[in-house]
This record gives structure tokens, C-alpha cells and sequence, in this order.
């Protein structure tokens, strides 16, 4: 069995964080350069590996399960689960941690929640990496240019909230958006070539993860990323920047990318023609470079 370079260095814990809710969180690397990651929305640590693979050596990376998701725990109210909530959970795990700086790096809802904590803890923040996200309002924001529709975003909060009043329909959704998978899976053969069929089990694991036990939470957690907005805040936020995006990324369309990056004072785009919102996958070795470039040149540790 195969087994990470990294995998001895893996440390599991757990805080309880501000309001008191339980964070799973976890340690890799025998670096001393923290590196914090915040993951997309439903993401777990083998989504992640490649970046473990690279920097394990030279920094101590940490990241975590959201409030609401997989080991960590839902707070008494649906409120808590905001972005800023969110945002808190870093600052509880750095100092948990003994951390007073780090790089931030964010993939999809991690790029909200990383330009939040930038904007709120700027003292925190060495530098941001920036990876297939937005700025907010995702429902506004999100699948276009296909789903600009007057309203979506009032009939989408509609239609989350009528589908977890009814538990068996949230089943029903879950296991339906199962076979967005093998679209999916078609993307990532223009993406990525061949590589899709490598891809797949990570793909698998990914849909398993995000629609398993904590999927009515995940739902809900869609309507909180799209009521936050750091769009105001992005000229205030003077850390280097690195944002990449996938020009097939549909999720997350690139000219939000151009969006972040245009409004921050100190950022740099790097737009890959052929990713999607997977582009850390789809784009290895050049998305592996440029965090190294950027780290290297941008970054004061």
C-alpha cells in the first residue's frame, strides 16, 4: 500500500474555538514556515496532496474541517456557521498552534474565508494564495454566464430552504448530485487528458465526502457564502497575493479571479486555459511551480 512521504508527520487534534464548538483540525510538515490552509467546501486533506507533497519539508502546514462538516462540530445555531465564523476558527487553531503569522492559502470557499481573516487579522497574514474562488455572493456570482437568471439567488435560498425541511428530499438531492460526477469526470478529459481516469478516485472520494452525513450542513453553508462579500475589503488588504483560477472553471468563473485580483493593491493572476475548478489537479507541476515562485520572491517569513 502507497503510502505519503508526508503521512509520518500527520498530526490530528482538536480545539474548542471561540463559541465553544469543537474544530477538528490537522498538522502536517516538519517545516517551521506555517502555511494554513482553508479548503473548499466539502474538502478533506487528500484534496490537498499535492501541496503536502511539495511543502511538507520546509513548512508546517495546517488545515481543517469546517464547523458543521465531517469530525468537527455544528454549532447551537444555523447563524454560526458564517463566514466569519469561520474566519474565528483560524485565529483559534493558530493560537492553539503558537502561530502569530502564516501564509494563507484558499481553494474555492477558502478564498472567502482566507480574504475574510486577511481583512480582519492583517497583522496574521504573510501572504495569500488564492485558488479558484470568489469574493462572495455565490449564487450571484457562481455558473455564470449560463445561469445569469433575474432572482436566482432569492429562489435558490427558497429552494435550500424548502429541501432541509424535508429530510428524505435532501437523500434525494444528495444522491442525484452523485451523477454530476461523470460530467464531471468528461470536464476533466479536456482539462487534464488522460490524467482524468488518474483523477477519478479523487473525484469519487470528494463527492463521497461532501455527501455524506454532513450534507444538509454543506447546503446551508452555500447560503452563507452567499451572503458574505469581501468585495469592499480588497483594497484594504496589502498582503502579496497570488490568485489562480481555470478559464473552464464554471463554478467559480475566472473574472472573479480578474475581480480579486484587480482590487487587491499587491496581487498577481495566473489564469490556466486549460483547468477547471480543479486546477490544482488538472495543472500540477505549473500550479506547484508558481506557489513556489511566489513563496519564494513575494513572501517575507
Amino acid at each position: 500500500m502507497w503510502v505519503p512521504r508526508w503521512a509520518h508527520t500527520l498530526q490530528r487534534k482538536r480545539i474548542k474555538s471561540f463559541d465553544g464548538t469543537a474544530i477538528a483540525y490537522e498538522v502536517v510538515g516538519q517545516g517551521r514556515t506555517p502555511l494554513v490552509i482553508a479548503n473548499g467546501l466539502g474538502g478533506r486533506l487528500h484534496v490537498l496532496e499535492p501541496i503536502l507533497d511539495a511543502f511538507w519539508r520546509d513548512h508546517r502546514i495546517i488545515t481543517w474541517d469546517y464547523r458543521g462538516l465531517f469530525e468537527s462540530g455544528t454549532p447551537n445555531l444555523p447563524h454560526k456557521l458564517s463566514v466569519s465564523h469561520h474566519a474565528e476558527d483560524i485565529e483559534a487553531i493558530m493560537a492553539a498552534e503558537g502561530i502569530d503569522r502564516a501564509v494563507f492559502f484558499g481553494w474555492s470557499m477558502g478564498v472567502q474565508i482566507a480574504l475574510d481573516f486577511a481583512a480582519s487579522h492583517p497583522e496574521k497574514v504573510n501572504g495569500l494564495i488564492l485558488a479558484n474562488g470568489t469574493y462572495g455572493h455565490v449564487f450571484a456570482t457562481g455558473f455564470q454566464p449560463f445561469f445569469a437568471i433575474p432572482g436566482l439567488p432569492k429562489r435558490l435560498h427558497s429552494f435550500v430552504e424548502w429541501t432541509l425541511a424535508r429530510p428524505n428530499v435532501v437523500d434525494t438531492i444528495a444522491r442525484l448530485t452523485h451523477l454530476t460526477e461523470w460530467p464531471t469526470t468528461g470536464l476533466m478529459f479536456i482539462t487534464a487528458g488522460r490524467r482524468a481516469l488518474e483523477l477519478r478516485p479523487l473525484l469519487r472520494k470528494y463527492y463521497d465526502d461532501i455527501l455524506g452525513p454532513s450534507f444538509p450542513n454543506f447546503m446551508r453553508l452555500f447560503q452563507e457564502l452567499d451572503a458574505h462579500s469581501a468585495y469592499h475589503l480588497l483594497p484594504d488588504i496589502a498582503a502579496p497575493a497570488l490568485v489562480i483560477s481555470g478559464k473552464l472553471d464554471f463554478l467559480t468563473p475566472s473574472f472573479q479571479s480578474d475581480e480579486i485580483a484587480r482590487r487587491l493593491p499587491n496581487a498577481e493572476h495566473l489564469s490556466f486555459w486549460r483547468a477547471s475548478h480543479f486546477a490544482l489537479h488538472e495543472r500540477q507541476a505549473e500550479f506547484i511551480d508558481a506557489m513556489r515562485l511566489f513563496l519564494d520572491r513575494r513572501v517575507v517569513h
